[in-house]
């Protein structure tokens, strides 16, 4: 019993020192980045207000959701606490600005994380479905995995392809170059991550797993992920010399030893410091590395502070 309270008094000082290291960071690194004075008018048509002909694909910081379906996960005030990454709908996410959606799914296409599960996947197409009915130039990434423990979906990409084919950018190495005006009216990268069954080839309307990379860190320390981030980050390629994107998440997790299991409480300890971390990436020479950035909760600043980098991107100023 002692060496138990000892350990968790040891786990929330650690929990504490970094918080602590986080917000004095904040403090010391000033607020500006290229673009942080860029506001997008609209935050539904962001890729259209910045400009689709001056728009490539790896030149874009594109605002990302983790675990993007799990807003009615579980059961209200009972599971849902435990696995509940986003509060919004897929279609409420869209239409702040995310432009890429994590989705996990287990065998009867019911979206889970981990073993609890919310509605069908056919619920996050429709919403996407509708959100491309009501814009003309933004594209998506549609990250779809089978879960974790799980068998994957029978026949699922063949699902994939009737439910979303005339959206669909075919898996091809050019289209990284390309400006979204490019490829327009095609809408959607959706990368397929199966288990067992096969992966998506070159020229398929589905793009395979290594398309979609990161270095996931599972820890509940806010500046230890923040710094891992940066490192990892600093190691890949800049963005416009590579044919996969890459994504950073500014997110925390639960630890079974710590007694705060909920997401929201966790993973708070790290949201706000998304435009530090972008900030950190200029002063540290990584910036042109950034691409996909994820979180939890999404909120307008996040994806304020990602579509101002764009901008800054795209007018040649970062």
């Amino acid at each position: 019993m002692g060496s138990h309270l000892s350990k968790q008094l040891e786990r929330r000082k650690a929990i504490s020192t970094e918080k602590k290291a986080l917000t004095d960071l904040e403090k010391s690194c000033g607020c500006e980045f290229p673009g942080c004075d860029y506001m997008p008018s609209d935050r539904k048509n962001w890729m259209s207000g910045v400009g689709p002909e001056k728009l490539h694909i790896n030149k874009i910081v594109w605002p990302g959701t983790h675990d993007s379906a799990t807003n009615k996960i579980g059961i209200r005030f009972v599971s849902r606490p435990f696995a509940q990454c986003q509060s919004l709908s897929i279609y409420n996410q869209l239409v702040a600005g995310t432009r890429v959606l994590d989705i996990r799914v287990q065998e009867d296409r019911r979206v889970c994380h981990g073993i609890l599960k919310t509605y069908s996947v056919d619920v996050v197409l429709a919403d996407l479905k509708r959100f491309l009915s009501e814009t003309e130039s933004e594209i998506v990434i549609l990250e779809i995995r089978t879960e974790f423990g799980h068998e994957d979906p029978p026949e699922f990409d063949k699902y994939l392809v009737e439910q979303l084919g005339e959206h669909l950018i075919h898996q091809d190495d050019h289209v990284f170059a390309k400006t979204v005006a490019e490829l327009l009216p095609k809408r959607v990268i959706c990368v397929w991550k199966p288990r067992e069954s096969p992966q998506p080839k070159h020229g398929d309307p589905l793009w395979s797993a290594g398309y979609l990379k990161d270095n996931w860190i599972d820890t509940d320390l806010p500046s230890t992920k923040f710094e891992s981030n940066i490192k990892h980050l600093s190691q890949q390629q800049p963005a416009t010399s590579r044919k996969f994107f890459y994504r950073v998440e500014n997110t925390v997790t639960p630890q079974p030893d710590n007694p705060i299991m909920c997401v929201k409480p966790v993973t708070k300890r790290i949201h706000c410091y998304a435009k530090v971390f972008i900030i950190e990436c200029v002063k540290r020479g990584c910036a042109d590395r950034l691409q996909i950035f994820s979180t939890d909760f999404i909120d307008k600043e996040f994806v304020d502070a990602c579509v101002g980098l764009t901008f800054a991107r795209a007018e040649g100023k970062a």
